[in-house]
């Protein structure tokens, strides 16, 4: 008799039928003595996914240790999101949107970097905006804080917004923006039937501070778990990643502006009067004196390449004009010559004495006479 080859999914002959219960509304349980049936309700996480939010996660190259945590921690808090290698620096913004088709994801988060220390973030509905950029500042990954709050990977969050997000335009589209970017979907595949975080944008100092806390079960308080960074606006733009400005920061300093202005106001100390002993500030004045000190010092600083440079092509000239000494004598030969003693040549006038010859040289060994033997 074949065996009984059982089908995935399947039960073998032998397996008997689980038996089954209708549950009543008033809890209680209606055994039915003929078929032993159970109806159990379906769990809850047997609904349909309909909310098809992807979300690319990817940086420009140059970015630092930080940055690179930071992109990490987020793709572990967003299950549905998305992965991509680094893009060039010399591409153009608007490739994104190539590269969020080609991965099927509607939303984008994308780092830049520049100079090595001054990190963009731009967030975009792609192909057809709108698009924000931000200058992200004080960021702290989840391995740097080492807090104490913890929840479950894959769960999904719960947004809280400043009430100030709906009182401005541009505060409400991000916050729409912030909404269908960062909330997980409903019956997402990788996603828990589960609620015990929160994520918190808040404004303060005209910036968006974001917090992620864990929701405790016992008295519903808030534990910070992390990340955290600050995002400072720049620019909306009506397209992804370009088009026409929608709204500009007019608080908003780049950080090249902001280290020009500190080190403007360290090359400009305040001048001394010495008859009154008062402290008087001329600008003008100030200015003037560091402009003088800063165009003495450029013009130092060219006639020294100047004069290192004809230094350099004096001493070319006196090496051409030095006599070269002739060698007759290849340096090189000898080289590869070891001393060694001379030994005295011999001659050999008497024959060899011959050679002893072995007896039994060509005798086999004892396995081999045997093997012969029983042939």
């Amino acid at each position: 008799m074949a065996a009984f080859k059982r089908k995935r999914g399947g039960l073998g002959p032998a397996a008997k039928k689980a038996k089954k219960v209708n549950i009543v509304a008033d809890g209680g349980e209606d055994k039915q003595n003929e078929n032993d049936e159970i109806t159990i309700a379906a769990p809850v996480s047997m609904g349909k996914w309909t909310n098809k939010e992807r979300v690319l996660i990817f940086s420009s190259r140059g970015i630092n240790f930080r940055t690179r945590h930071l992109m990490q921690d987020l793709r572990t808090m967003m299950p549905h999101s998305k992965a991509d290698t680094k893009m060039d620096r010399k591409d153009k913004l608007l490739v994104i949107n190539e590269v969020c088709e080609i991965k099927n994801c509607n939303k984008c988060l994308f780092f830049e970097a520049k100079k090595k220390q001054d990190l963009y973030m731009w967030i975009s509905n792609s192909p057809h905006g709108p698009s924000a950029k931000f200058l992200v500042q004080n960021i702290h990954t989840l391995a740097e804080l080492k807090m104490t709050g913890n929840c479950l990977k894959g769960s999904r969050p719960l947004l809280s917004f400043d009430p100030k997000f709906n009182s401005e335009p541009h505060y409400a589209l991000l916050k729409e923006l912030f909404i269908q970017t960062f909330s997980t979907p409903r019956y997402h595949p990788k996603s828990q039937p589960f609620v015990d975080h929160v994520l918190t944008f808040t404004i303060a100092d005209n910036r968006i501070w974001f917090r992620n806390y864990q929701i405790i079960e016992e008295d519903a308080s808030l534990v910070e778990i992390g990340p955290r960074f600050v995002l400072n606006l720049i620019k909306i733009f009506q397209g992804s990643f370009g088009g026409p400005t929608l709204y500009e920061n007019p608080d908003f300093q780049s950080p090249n502006m902001v280290t020009s202005s500190a080190r403007a106001a360290q090359k400009t100390p305040p001048i001394r009067c010495h008859r009154s002993g008062s402290l008087e500030i001329s600008f003008l004045m100030c200015r003037f004196v560091s402009c003088s000190q800063h165009r003495r010092t450029l013009r130092l600083a060219a006639a020294a390449k100047v004069r290192e440079k004809h230094m350099v092509k004096d001493i070319h000239k006196v090496k051409r004009t030095e006599a070269k000494e002739d060698l007759n004598k290849d340096v090189t030969a000898d080289v590869f010559l070891t001393p060694a003693e001379e030994k005295p040549v011999h001659i050999q006038t008497e024959a060899p004495e011959p050679k002893v010859v072995k007896k039994n040289k060509h005798k086999a060994f004892k396995r081999q006479r045997m093997q012969k033997a029983r042939r």
